[in-house]
């Protein structure tokens, strides 16, 4: 398979990169590396990287054909702080990037000099079951240093409310799916986050009704 076959496309990358990037460049650390979960098609880590040094950026997945996409685009968009794809199982005890991990990923190493300060989850809780959302905040609290940032991005009830008539049929839409799947809303994932010492810092309103959630490590 060529690298354009391998590539994947997800439109909405095209449209919500600069507005995330904005909020990116503003919370998290200066330096160290950036640890993506469920990188999807690989768009956005070829956006990002290049845009975000001095940090690297490290993309995760579990799909392995998303990995082969995320290794195709990085191959058209080469990036001295951009990693390989490594696979992630969010739910999983423990990730490949922890000490304890086996096999750990093959630059653990590299965790020495930049150890990872930051945690991207971009458009996952909503298309996942709610234990996604439960394994992303035990990772978090196992991975993070103290002060180190949780970021996530997607569609949110607020309050046990939509924040748009276009979420509510988008809701409808995913649960008509998987019926673990839905809008989540912030409230739950909140004290989820307390659970595992993470303390909301700041929400951003995004365009097409989307919300970026900053977290920081206790």
């Amino acid at each position: 398979m060529t690298n354009d076959e391998a590539r994947k496309y997800a439109p909405a990358t095209q449209r919500n990169r600069e507005p995330i990037l904005e909020v990116l460049v503003n919370v998290l650390p200066a330096n160290g590396t950036i640890l993506e979960v469920a990188s999807g098609t690989g768009e956005h880590a070829v956006f990002f990287a290049p845009r975000l040094k001095p940090r690297k950026w490290l993309p995760s997945e579990p799909n392995p054909q998303l990995r082969a996409s995320i290794a195709a685009w990085s191959a058209n968009f080469r990036c001295e702080n951009l990693y390989p794809p490594i696979e992630i199982d969010v739910c999983a005890p423990v990730w490949s990037v922890e000490k304890d991990a086996s096999p750990r990923w093959s630059h653990f190493d590299d965790l020495n000099d930049t150890p990872i300060t930051s945690i991207v989850n971009i458009n996952m809780v909503h298309i996942a079951p709610w234990s996604a959302c439960l394994g992303l905040m035990a990772g978090a609290n196992r991975i993070l240093p103290p002060r180190g940032i949780l970021y996530m991005y997607g569609p949110f009830k607020v309050d046990g409310k939509h924040t748009a008539s276009s979420n509510i049929a988008f809701d409808e839409s995913l649960r008509a799916q998987n019926s673990e799947w839905g809008v989540r809303d912030l409230n739950d994932v909140v004290d989820t986050a307390r659970t595992q010492n993470l303390t909301l810092v700041k929400t951003y309103q995004m365009p097409a009704n989307n919300l970026s959630v900053i977290f920081q490590r206790i």
